[in-house]
């Protein structure tokens, strides 16, 4: 692949993964997760870690069938139909309009834009829905491809928390009367 290519902004679109796809890959079943979602999902779906949130997800989705819209789903490269990673939100805005973003990038896609890509969608949608008024990020304080990743969006340090599987996270947070991502 030549370099003007990877220098490209890349660009991506989200695909649902349903209780059945969420629960398939939360029990390892990759090829089940696949075809509930209708895309090729990497191994990276089936990982320990992912196992866990799509776990997590399944449950929260089957107790809340309503939050279906903004839950984790299938981040895939356009034009290419590849699927990079995962994002989405932890779940519906709350009381205070506030709603939190998560992604993940396949281990073969990364530093490639992708998760740039990956966030600027998700505020994106963020900022066009009428009862959001601020977008949330947690990060791990070593975790220093995703701070660099939100960087230039506007996000300001609002606080930190520790935790005792993964240490220090710091939060940040931008109003969405501020996003700009283009």
């Amino acid at each position: 692949m030549n370099n003007e290519l990877l220098s490209l902004p890349k660009r991506v679109r989200f695909v649902e993964l349903n209780a059945k796809a969420l629960r398939a890959l939360a029990d390892g079943d990759l090829a089940g997760g696949s075809a509930e979602a209708g895309v090729a999902l990497d191994e990276h779906f089936v990982g320990e870690r992912a196992r866990w949130i799509f776990g997590y997800r399944a449950d929260q989705l089957t107790q809340d069938p309503s939050v279906a819209p903004w839950i984790t789903r299938a981040a895939v490269s356009e034009p290419d139909g590849s699927v990079v990673g995962d994002a989405g939100f932890h779940g519906p805005p709350d009381e205070a309009g506030v709603v939190e973003i998560g992604y993940t990038v396949v281990p073969g896609y990364r530093r490639q834009g992708y998760a740039r890509a990956m966030v600027a969608a998700l505020l994106d949608r963020a900022a066009a829905e009428p009862g959001v008024r601020t977008v949330r990020a947690t990060i791990r304080s070593d975790n220093n491809a995703s701070l660099a990743t939100i960087a230039g969006f506007g996000f300001t340090r609002v606080g930190e928390r520790g935790n005792e599987r993964d240490g220090l996270d710091i939060i940040f947070e931008v109003p969405t009367d501020t996003i700009r991502t283009e």
